[in-house]
């Protein structure tokens, strides 16, 4: 009780010092006058190329670079100099894998741009499963598909106010979230537990949660964005790495794909993110949806009455790069309806190219303008034109709280499900005769390290070893000449998204669990991670999954695997 009262005063300190006051909920009611008044007269002071460049978010990583370094002239230049719209942050890459911002570097990092630029930049964020998708030292909480999983609208609602919270206290004001696509497609190897399942109404019920649980507390007010239309489930294409194609008929689309965002329309979503792929039912030319006008502005602007921001995908990835350069995918959003242009590889070239198309009549002033204006009223709806910094001396008090974290182990524990159990083998009741595989996707990584410290608490006598796809064959195949030594087996399976294709597992690994499996010995797959793992393995005796990778459902599933907790996870997608 004395945590929850600490916090009830701290929120009401952050709402006063560090976060602009929100006189309306989210679109909710209609833009208040002054908003618009001020975005107009911003606009009227403007040249033609600082309109254009106000149209352009660049990349960040969240992180203050050295004044003299690249990275910071490429930011100097694209901010004070060119006058972008804004940033969004994105994971940098050093040499362990991915790497994320710690909030104080990050939310001095976004000061100092603000500072840097004329007008107030609007900062956008992936921050799909809370802040810890982008930023350190905040609350993991699981992926999306592990809140459908517990059937609890409630907690979704949750993370969707949590999430606000922590991106208002960041900096971060554009949260690129919900996920509104039906992942209808067991191979998807971009989209899978990042969707709230392959049930249409099931996601539009949580894309509806989401954006209510963001709007529930207006001192952290912040733009939401449903992605990514007209619905990117049903691809075996990562958009990162080439132009998927969705062959679904215009009747599929309206009964599947396209339910969850009317539902956030309907909720009056801010924003929604354009998806780089073909779908010919809705455009008959073999282009990316992002620039077509038949999808942007016929289906989504007219037939579904969206009238507000309409962003792009990241415009470097190949589902649009490998068709058109920089400026004249740019050009060729604007003219499908696109308002904002994100993370273009070059945003001098982007607002360059968008000049010389409005010069040469392709483009009108007003159709710049028209886009402008929402872009800033959205920023004066926000408050930043009247405070755009955060102070980072209160941000501990709302980050990575104890509640946050009990309620992500909350949703770890109750999204656990089990899809198979021949001979009742869950819970495991024999485990000092058990073995324990668990197949970690890299080398250089920490999964798995948390599940194992659970089991040795649990089960100290099993046999447990930790493999990883660098692991010589000799290696391989000891674990599974011991295996005849053990009287069950459990292989628990690291499948996250975006590293290979489909449902399988990488390397040797495959071998690896088929041949466990012919052993004769009972095997248990527990999949951490993409739930469709048991397409690829149908002959295990059981199977569970948790439906997220992070280290609260790394506990879980130990604790489930043993009967330390029930195992209630819904199952919301289908196996064969």
């Amino acid at each position: 009780m004395i945590t929850r009262l600490v916090l009830l005063v701290f929120g009401a300190t952050l709402a006063a010092q560090a976060q602009p006051a929100a006189k309306k909920s989210t679109t909710a009611k209609p833009v208040a006058a002054s908003s618009v008044s001020i975005a107009r007269a911003q606009i009227k002071q403007m040249t033609l190329r600082q309109k254009v460049a106000q149209l352009v978010i660049a990349v960040s990583y969240g992180e203050m670079p050295p004044r003299r370094s690249k990275e910071f002239l490429r930011l100097d230049r694209a901010v004070r100099v060119l006058g972008v719209g804004g940033l969004i942050v994105v994971n940098g890459v050093d040499r362990s894998g991915v790497k994320s911002a710690n909030p104080q570097e990050m939310i001095g990092f976004l000061n100092r741009m603000q500072k840097l630029s004329k007008l107030p930049l609007i900062v956008g964020a992936d921050f799909e499963r809370g802040a810890s998708m982008r930023v350190s030292n905040t609350t993991k909480y699981p992926h999306n598909m592990a809140f459908a999983a517990t059937g609890d609208l409630a907690s979704t609602h949750r993370l969707g106010a949590a999430t606000a919270r922590e991106a208002r206290t960041l900096g971060v004001h554009w949260v690129f979230a919900p996920v509104a696509d039906v992942n209808n497609n067991p191979d998807n190897p971009i989209i899978n537990i990042r969707s709230f399942g392959q049930n249409p109404n099931d996601v539009a019920e949580h894309v509806k949660a989401y954006i209510a649980g963001a709007r529930s507390d207006p001192a952290y007010k912040v733009l939401l964005c449903v992605k990514h239309f007209p619905g990117h489930g049903d691809t075996e294409v990562d958009s990162h790495r080439g132009m998927p194609l969705i062959e679904a008929s215009r009747e599929r689309l309206n009964r599947v794909e396209l339910v969850p965002f009317r539902a956030a329309i309907a909720a009056k979503v801010d924003s929604i993110m354009t998806g780089h792929f073909s779908v010919p039912a809705l455009e008959p030319e073999a282009i990316p949806a992002t620039v077509s006008k038949n999808v942007m502005t016929k289906l989504l602007r007219q037939e579904l009455k969206f009238e507000g921001l309409l962003t792009t995908d990241a415009m470097d990835m190949a589902g649009l790069s490998k068709m058109f350069s920089g400026g004249e995918s740019a050009v060729r959003a604007l003219e499908a309806g696109v308002d904002v242009l994100l993370m273009p590889r070059s945003p001098e070239v982007v607002v360059e190219a968008v000049v010389q198309a409005v010069l040469k009549k392709r483009l009108t002033v007003q159709r710049i303008e028209k886009s402008v204006e929402k872009l800033l009223v959205a920023k004066a709806d926000l408050g930043l034109f009247s405070k755009r910094l955060v102070n980072a001396d209160v941000a501990p008090d709302f980050l990575d709280t104890e509640e946050d974290n009990e309620a992500a182990r909350n949703v770890a524990n109750r999204s656990v499900a089990i899809f198979k159990n021949e001979a009742n083998l869950v819970p495991v009741r024999n485990l000092d005769q058990s073995c324990i595989v668990v197949l970690a996707e890299r080398r250089t990584t920490t999964q798995g390290l948390v599940f194992l410290e659970e089991m040795a608490k649990l089960a100290p006598k099993a046999s447990v070893v930790l493999l990883d796809p660098t692991m010589p064959q000799g290696a391989l195949d000891e674990v599974q000449a011991n295996g005849a030594n053990c009287s069950l087996i459990v292989v628990a399976a690291f499948a996250a998204l975006g590293s290979y294709r489909g449902a399988s597992l990488p390397g040797k690994f495959p071998a690896l669990v088929d041949g466990l499996i012919a052993s004769g010995k009972p095997v248990v797959l527990l999949s951490l991670g993409n739930p469709y793992l048991l397409n690829s393995f149908p002959k295990v005796k059981a199977y569970i999954t948790t439906y997220s990778t992070v280290q609260a459902s790394e506990t879980a599933a130990a604790r489930a695997l043993v009967g330390e907790i029930p195992i209630t996870g819904h199952r919301v997608i289908s196996l064969k």
